[in-house]
């Protein structure tokens, strides 16, 4: 924790300081924000972009309270099925159908207005959950409106993400993009991870059911009071020389799918978030049902990640500014390939492969977030950015979910006969093998998109090895 605080006062004055006041480097007084201290356009683009880290803290701390870790606890208290725990879990990605709709409605209203509303609307849905304790439901009752309000904040959520990403294109200049991202991701994961380990302890302090209970409710109003302030905070974040609304046309929608280059990045889109689908929606599952752990290990494992992810981003950031955001992709891709593997070795009393999974998955889905992020943004036009955005998410979405079902169903299916390395089988090895063979397989269709970028993707390599190797021999040249 105490790394965590370090690392966020560090982010903290890169980030929000003034840009005129920074610390010397290579970039000097400009920083990632911007010019120096100059009123008009590049103040506030500043001010923007400060705002923009602001609220990317408060989101973090929405997740932490009303996020897929506490979905899930609502759906296990709930005495919810394996099946509709993995709705829950793969819902982020399911809502990613409504991207086309979301799309157009950006296009026709406006992406500052569009973000802000639908953000706003989702951050308020789970709202009813906190009424569960006083109302008379039965458990399928609750567990209905579990679902229904899960599945609105969720698909809200694409529909402001959709907008915000559109928006923050336009927003963020092009040469800054990477380390902007970078900066801004690591300092968000500091307190996501802070937020993740108190929920964690709340959840795990609740002695009885009606505890617990009372838990996931007081959890649910923070969210609202936490989502009602990244409403604020968005407000105050302007939109840069905007298109003018209009009315699109299906064209627009099909643009993405005739373009060549956003053909290879929607293949790559469909197989790996097929592969990682397959078992995404089942790890936390499988800590919290199989392997008997409590609360307060899910989030030592996310706040190991976050670490990691808190020194890897800027990193990663800079990197796609130097080579490219396909090259990264591909460099990640490959390092998250093999994560599932792990899991293999885990039971009840052996619980170290999960330390290493946070260690490089934090690094790697750290690096591989950003790129992802990135690539839509490098292969649209300005005006298409919403519909380039909406097809490649909506097609890695729907392949998640899909992906996620069809594990519930083999998860159930599979008989328990194949032991593990360390003890009895509990359903889902299968299904993490399975996931990270084609993790593997995916992984190449990154580096065909990279194409030109192969010698910077061999560049970056050796780039990253002697990094690790500087960091091998530090120790030994300190006196």
């Amino acid at each position: 924790m105490l790394h965590l605080i370090q690392a966020s006062a560090a982010l903290l004055r890169g980030v929000l300081l003034p840009a005129g006041r920074r610390p010397g480097g290579r970039h000097g007084a400009r920083g990632a924000l911007g010019g120096g201290r100059s009123a008009g356009p590049a103040s506030r683009v500043r001010r923007s972009l400060r705002a923009s880290c602001a609220e990317g803290v408060f989101a973090e701390l929405f997740s932490a309270c009303a996020g897929p870790t506490v979905l899930t606890a609502w759906a296990l208290h709930l005495r919810a099925t394996p099946l509709e725990v993995g709705f829950v879990a793969a819902l982020p990605q399911l809502a990613q159908a409504v991207q086309l709709p979301a799309a157009w409605a950006t296009a026709l209203f406006g992406r500052r207005r569009v973000a802000i509303v639908t953000i706003a609307l989702s951050r308020q849905a789970l709202l009813p959950l906190a009424l569960l304790p006083l109302l008379p439901l039965g458990n399928g009752a609750q567990r209905t409106l579990l679902l229904a309000t899960a599945t609105l904040s969720a698909a809200l959520s694409v529909a402001g993400n959709n907008a915000w990403t559109s928006w923050m294109g336009e927003l963020v200049p092009e040469r800054l993009r990477g380390r902007y991202f970078g900066q801004r991701t690591a300092l968000c994961t500091v307190f996501g991870t802070a937020g993740g380990l108190v929920a964690a302890r709340v959840l795990d302090g609740a002695a009885s059911a009606r505890a617990a209970e009372l838990a996931l409710a007081a959890l649910v109003l923070a969210a609202s009071a936490v989502g009602w302030t990244t409403t604020a905070l968005l407000a105050r974040q302007h939109e840069p020389g905007a298109p003018p609304p209009r009315a699109p046309a299906l064209r627009d929608a099909l643009r993405p799918v005739a373009d060549p280059r956003a053909r290879e990045f929607l293949a790559y889109q469909l197989a790996w978030n097929a592969s990682v689908g397959l078992a995404g929606g089942y790890f936390t599952f499988h800590l919290l049902h199989n392997l008997h752990v409590g609360y307060t290990i899910v989030a030592l494992h996310a706040s190991l990640v976050a670490t990691t992810r808190v020194v890897s981003a800027p990193l990663w950031g800079r990197a796609i500014d130097r080579y490219g955001a396909a090259p990264v992709l591909a460099a990640c891709s490959f390092a998250a390939a093999a994560l599932p593997l792990l899991w293999l070795g885990t039971s009840e009393g052996v619980l170290w492969p999960l330390a290493l999974d946070a260690a490089i998955g934090g690094a790697a889905w750290g690096g591989h977030g950003l790129a992802s992020f990135a690539v839509p943004l490098d292969l649209a036009p300005r005006r298409d950015r919403p519909f380039y955005v909406a097809v490649t998410a909506m097609a890695g979405g729907v392949a998640y979910a899909a992906a996620t079902s069809l594990g519930g169903v083999l998860a159930a299916a599979v008989p328990r006969v194949a032991p593990t390395l360390v003890g009895p089988a509990h359903g889902l090895e299968p299904i993490f093998a399975l996931s990270a063979a084609g993790r593997v397989a995916s992984a190449f269709l990154a580096v065909r998109l990279a194409g030109g970028g192969a010698t910077a993707l061999g560049e970056l390599h050796r780039s990253a090895a002697r990094g690790a190797l500087a960091l091998v021999r530090a120790p030994f040249y300190r006196r």
